[in-house]
């Protein structure tokens, strides 16, 4: 190995160091915080605790809100995520699909949804609002049909895209045998589909999840609607901020997209990678 090549390595060690550090020191702040009393962590932020304090935890777990926090957060993340798996990637197909065969119509139709990717959520904010609050739909139900349509174009995007890379001599065989458009798509391409859709439920699931600006929006008005991001943000005053226990709040909020990365790890990654090359 010669002199640059070795020099190449050491910058680019250095540079994971620096790296995995920066990673890695908040999460070691986090966690040792979780674990001191308030009089510890005044005094001694940055070392760890002399003893694991579990009173943290205990408060937080013990809160008579916390499991409305969670039943909402759980409940709004499923059902969008099972929304827009029902409603996106046949929506996406029909419009992939139209552009080669009946052109400008579903063009347009394309470009539509693509426009409310450049479109700021601020300038839809108060529209948004607006229309809910009509339909008496400030609830967690009715964020469920609000991110259904905020991933709508984002998701159309993807799943289009990703479509135009599936040859159509699969479909036309199918349509050969005799068989609807429907059962072509739900047995023959939905299962091509398995790496893009596990990309974009990944991408809004974690999105969903940590959503604080929409609740805040929608479900602010009673602490029974409240979401995890919610319920971490009730922690702090006008005046002061009781770090232990919102950190602790934190890692609970946290723990269960943690414990279900480490179950599935492997279909996650391959849910990224498996797309990104095509034979």
């Amino acid at each position: 190995m010669n002199a640059s090549k070795r020099r190449v390595n050491l910058l680019a060690y250095l540079i994971l160091i620096v790296g995995s550090i920066l990673i890695l020191f908040p999460l070691y702040i986090t966690i040792c915080t979780t674990f001191k009393t308030q009089a510890e962590s005044a005094s001694s932020f940055f070392t760890l605790p002399k003893s694991l304090y579990l009173g943290n935890y205990q408060q937080i777990l013990s809160h008579p809100t916390l499991k409305f926090a969670y039943g909402n957060t759980i409940y709004i993340t499923v059902f969008s995520l099972l929304a827009e798996l029902l409603v996106m990637p046949p929506m996406s197909f029909a419009i992939s699909r139209g552009m080669h065969h009946r052109g400008k119509l579903f063009k347009a139709l394309y470009f539509f949804f693509l426009l409310g990717i450049f479109l700021p959520f601020q300038v839809r904010m108060m529209p948004l609002m607006k229309l809910l609050g009509d339909l008496s739909m400030l609830n967690p139900t009715g964020m469920v049909l609000l991110y259904l349509a905020h991933a709508t174009c984002e998701s159309m995007f993807l799943y289009v895209g990703y479509l135009e890379s599936v040859s159509t001599s699969l479909e036309e065989a199918a349509y050969i045998d005799g068989a609807s458009t429907v059962q072509t798509f739900y047995q023959i391409i939905l299962p091509l589909m398995r790496p893009i859709l596990a990309t974009v439920m990944i991408r809004e699931g974690l999105a969903i999840w940590n959503d604080y600006m929409l609740p805040l929006i929608c479900l602010n008005r009673s602490n029974t609607m409240w979401t995890l991001t919610l319920f971490q943000y009730n922690f702090q005053s006008e005046f002061n901020v009781d770090y232990n226990q919102a950190f602790s709040c934190l890692v609970v909020a946290s723990l269960p997209v943690i414990v279900l990365y480490i179950v599935m790890q492997k279909q996650i990654i391959g849910g990224l990678t498996n797309g990104a090359v095509k034979e």
